[in-house]
């Protein structure tokens, strides 16, 4: 841990999942490649997990999402390196001269690597790194980690790197999303607020925790705090709603928690976010807002999955309106946050 100001600059590395580069079926099969084929992702045997991205996942799946990315890409790009840029620029621009603020994406580009490279040729004296990911998981934060770790271990003169912890519990961040939703929430009206997370195979929260034997024996199992939220990423995810459902005034029957992106048969934790949809509209819930806390910058999962995809199953099942609230981008006080948690680590 940095116990003082150092005299010199500060590296800071913003750490994202990544994005194809164009969403062509070639780079977006290039990319899931490299995504699937992450042990920390898909955490089967090397053979197995190489049959399964090789044979059944790159020859099919990358046309089909190919067409979602089509749906939201934009001028500049794909949503998630564009707010990704913007960040950057806004929070070194909050920072001010005294620190160097690059963007890395763990997949594709620009990569963890390349973006410490350009830090050491800033010539800073240690680097604060980032993963932008509310709540720890390994095969996202710990799999950034590790490629950071890598990186400094055989860049030639790389400085010290430290990484800030999961800000799923962070008051900036928190309050970031509430001020994003109030205007949301107020002009939508909703009978229902579900926060949706990106899903995450049941034995990877098993093995996060492994001395736990509750762990998923029960559905409310995660939603009392204790010492699961150190590493237990379906925890983290109930402890951030009940904070947001709190500011936001939500009472208990106001808002649900639910789960998304899911891939393939193993079971991964529920609620499915495409189930609960179905159930909410049985019990006569008609307008509907949704928000995504696990990812701070709009993307694939955000605009398509729950913008389009999830709104054209609310509309098909008789809901009158499906909000998606926006994600946290660049507002003034996520990038007050990002700044926030980049000096305390000073």
């Amino acid at each position: 841990m940095l116990r003082s100001m150092p005299d010199g600059r500060t590296g800071v590395l913003l750490i994202n999942l990544g994005t194809p580069d164009s969403p062509s079926t070639r780079d977006v099969r290039r990319y899931l490649r490299e995504f699937l084929s992450d042990p920390r992702v898909i955490d089967s045997a090397a053979v197995p997990r190489w049959l399964l991205v090789n044979l059944v996942i790159a020859p099919f799946r990358p046309r089909k999402a190919a067409a979602a990315y089509r749906k939201i890409w934009g001028p500049g790009g794909s949503p998630l390196w564009v707010h990704g840029i913007a960040l950057r620029d806004a929070v070194a621009k909050t920072l001010g001269d005294a620190y160097v603020v690059e963007l890395a994406m763990r997949y594709r580009s620009p990569s963890i690597p390349e973006a410490l490279e350009r830090l050491v040729a800033a010539d800073v004296d240690h680097v604060v790194a980032l993963p932008l990911f509310p709540q720890w998981a390994d095969s996202s934060t710990g799999s950034a980690v590790a490629c950071l770790e890598d990186a400094a271990d055989t860049l030639a003169h790389a400085p010290p790197v430290e990484t800030l912890p999961a800000f799923f519990d962070d008051p900036g961040f928190l309050e970031a999303f509430e001020q994003v939703a109030r205007p949301v929430l107020a002009e939508a009206r909703p009978d229902h607020v579900l926060f949706s997370y990106h899903g995450l195979p049941e034995r990877q929260i098993r093995a996060a925790d492994p001395t736990a034997s509750h762990c998923l024996s029960r559905d409310d199992c995660c939603e009392a705090p204790g010492p699961s939220l150190a590493r237990c990423y379906r925890a983290q995810c109930y402890a951030t709603t009940s904070s947001l459902a709190g500011a936001l005034g939500l009472g208990p029957d106001d808002h649900s928690i639910a789960f998304q992106s899911r891939l393939g048969r193993t079971p991964w934790i529920r609620p499915y976010t495409d189930h609960a949809l179905p159930e909410l509209a049985a019990r006569g819930v008609r307008r509907i807002v949704i928000f995504c806390p696990s990812f701070v910058a709009d993307c694939l999962e955000t605009l398509e999955e729950i913008g389009i995809r999830a709104r054209e199953q609310w509309l098909g099942l008789g809901g009158e309106a499906l909000t998606l609230v926006p994600s946290l981008n660049t507002h003034p006080r996520w990038v007050e946050a990002v700044a926030g948690m980049v000096r305390r680590a000073l």
